[in-house]
């Protein structure tokens, strides 16, 4: 076995103007990675002030209809949708940051030097050359619904559960719920029925991506261990 091999991948030493185009690199995809996370924190934002009109007219008087937390939960869930878009790209830049991160700036700070191992620069290399998502829309959908939208769509059915259990009186029987949740010529136990499958479909996305997500990292630590 040479030095190489018992001692791991060389490091090197960076000229000035490298690191200076790197530093810029990062910059750059700081400030990228930065403003695809203000277009989240926009989309969120908007979910929230929506979902807060439509409570306010909801519960401004006892017969007020509860068809708007129905079509407000409908918004939230279009916005869901171009927030699972938005995080794509952002989690473009932020691989990219992170990536130089840990494996250029730490061993530049550290003193050790930067070790060209073959993994890192030319995984970077290659997403410079022919960007493409890190994950697919469906578990994109999946960590927004569970950082975020999961609770504020809670939130929305135990208000429209609510509000059709107190006004415009409290509900003696299960049938009375019922028959308030219809709407115009839909009786409300498929409009009940309807809603449950709405949510048990956020709830599937949810719990389905995440465990995607737990075996493909159990499968890179195992990739890990044996390399």
């Amino acid at each position: 076995m040479n030095d190489k091999a018992r001692n791991g991948p060389e490091a090197v030493r960076y000229s000035a103007a490298e690191l200076t185009a790197i530093a810029h690199l990062y910059r750059g995809e700081v400030y990228r990675s930065t403003a695809w996370r203000s277009r989240l924190d926009n989309t969120t934002n908007w979910a929230v002030v929506t979902s807060g009109l439509a409570l306010s007219l909801g519960f401004a008087d006892a017969n007020a209809s509860a068809l708007p937390l129905i079509l407000v939960v409908l918004l939230v869930a279009v916005f869901l949708g171009l927030e699972a878009r938005r995080y794509r790209y952002f989690n473009v830049w932020r691989a990219r940051c992170r990536l130089l991160e840990t494996e250029f700036y730490a061993p530049l700070v550290a003193g050790t030097g930067v070790a060209r191992d073959g993994r890192w620069d030319a995984l970077l290399s290659r997403d410079l050359r022919q960007p493409r998502f890190h994950v697919s829309y469906l578990c994109a959908l999946g960590r927004r619904l569970r950082k975020n939208y999961v609770f504020l769509l809670a939130v929305m059915a135990v208000a429209y559960l609510g509000k059709l259990a107190i006004h415009p009186v409290p509900a003696a029987s299960i049938g009375d719920v019922v028959e308030r949740a219809a709407i115009g010529p839909v009786p409300g136990s498929a409009v009940l029925v309807v809603g449950a499958l709405f949510h048990a479909a956020w709830i599937a996305i949810a719990v389905g991506t995440l465990r995607t997500e737990w075996r493909q990292r159990r499968r890179r630590r195992a990739l890990i261990s044996i390399g």
